[in-house]
C-alpha cells in the first residue's frame, strides 16, 4: 500500500502562485467590464449606490461566513487592535475609490478611471519606496518620472489636474498595500470591512427611503433588480482580489493589474465614444512607456533573483 508523500514547498508555493493567477484575472476581468453595471445604474447617485454596494456585500459575506463558520475567526480578529485598526483604514480607502470610481463613470470619466489604474502599478512602487523604504532602481525611477511626466501633460494641455486618476491610484494602490499586511483570510477581512461600513450606509439608505428620494422601491423594477447584484458585483471580485495579493509577488500583480484599465480604456473610447485626444495620446504614451519599463525591469530582476536561488516576492 503506497502513501503519497507530501507535496514539497516548491510545488506547494507553485501551486499557491497558480491559484493567485486565477483568481487575480477572474477580478480584473470583472473589475474592467465594471462600467457597464455602472452606465445601468447612472441615473442614482454616486452615494446612493455605494450605500447599496457595501449593504448588499456585507450580506452576500454574512451568508459566506455563516456557511463556512467563519464568525469565530472574525470575533478572533476584530479583538486584535492592528487588525481592527488597519482594516478600518481599509474600509475607508475602499469606499473612497468606489465612489469616485461610480462618479467618474456617471460623469462620463471612464476614460480618466483608465488612466488611474494604468498608474497604480506605478503608485504601488512609489508607496514601497515612501512608506516600506524600498530602493528603487534606476529603471524604477525612470518610469515613475514618465508616468509624472503624462499627468503633468494632461493637467497642463486639458487645464486641470486628472485628479480622479490620482484618486483612485492612490486609494488602491493604498488599499492593496494595507491588506497584504494584515493576517486574515480575505473572506474575514473582507466581512469585517463592510460590516465596519454597513450600519452607515444602511442608516443612510433608509434616510432616503423615509424622505421618499431613494430609487430602490421606488416603483422601479429596473432598480429593484440591479441595485442588490451590487454586492455580488461588489463582493466577489474583492474576495479573488485579495486571495490573489496574499499569494503573489507585487510584480506579478503589476501586470494582471494592466488588465482592467485595458478594458476599460477599449469601452471609455470604443462603447461609450469619449474623446481622445493628440493630448490624451502623450499621456497615455508616457503612462504605458512607464508601465513598459517597469515591467522590463520586475522582469530582469526576478530572473537574476531566482537564478541567485532567492525568492522575489516583493519586487
Amino acid at each position: 500500500m503506497s502513501h503519497s508523500s507530501p507535496p514539497t514547498p516548491a510545488a506547494s508555493e507553485a501551486a499557491a502562485t497558480r491559484q493567485g493567477v486565477l483568481c487575480g484575472l477572474a477580478a480584473y476581468l470583472i473589475w474592467g467590464f465594471f462600467p457597464l453595471y455602472f452606465k445601468a445604474v447612472k441615473h442614482v447617485p454616486p452615494l446612493e449606490v455605494v450605500s447599496h454596494r457595501i449593504v448588499w456585500s456585507m450580506l452576500l459575506l454574512a451568508l459566506l461566513v455563516t456557511v463556512t463558520r467563519r464568525w469565530r475567526e472574525i470575533g478572533a480578529a476584530v479583538r486584535r487592535p492592528r487588525i481592527i485598526l488597519t482594516l478600518c483604514g481599509t474600509t475607508f480607502l475602499i469606499a473612497a475609490n468606489w465612489l469616485i470610481f461610480i462618479f467618474a463613470i456617471e460623469r462620463g470619466e471612464v476614460l480618466q478611471s483608465s488612466l488611474g489604474y494604468f498608474m497604480t502599478p506605478l503608485v504601488n512602487v512609489f508607496l514601497g519606496f515612501a512608506l516600506l523604504g524600498e530602493r528603487l532602481r534606476r529603471w524604477q525611477i525612470v518610469s515613475l518620472v514618465l508616468a509624472a511626466s503624462g499627468v503633468l501633460v494632461l493637467s497642463f494641455r486639458v487645464g486641470q489636474i486628472p485628479w480622479i486618476a490620482l484618486v483612485l491610484a492612490a486609494s488602491f494602490g493604498l488599499y492593496g498595500l494595507l491588506r497584504k499586511t494584515v493576517a486574515v483570510d480575505s473572506l474575514v477581512g473582507l466581512a469585517i470591512e463592510t460590516l465596519v461600513a454597513a450600519p452607515v450606509a444602511f442608516v443612510f439608505l433608509c434616510w432616503l427611503g423615509w424622505g421618499g428620494k431613494g430609487a430602490f422601491l421606488a416603483g422601479s423594477l429596473h432598480d429593484n433588480l440591479i441595485l442588490p447584484l451590487a454586492g455580488v458585483v461588489t463582493a466577489v471580485p474583492l474576495l479573488w482580489f485579495t486571495a490573489a495579493a496574499r499569494r503573489l509577488r507585487l510584480a506579478t500583480m503589476g501586470f494582471l493589474q494592466y488588465i482592467t484599465p485595458s478594458i476599460q480604456f477599449i469601452l471609455a473610447v470604443w462603447a461609450f465614444g469619449e474623446r481622445f485626444t493628440p493630448t490624451h495620446l502623450i499621456a497615455f504614451g508616457c503612462i504605458w512607456g512607464g508601465l513598459a519599463l517597469y515591467s522590463w525591469s520586475a522582469i530582469v530582476t526576478s530572473r537574476r533573483a531566482t537564478a541567485e536561488g532567492n525568492s522575489p516576492r516583493n519586487e
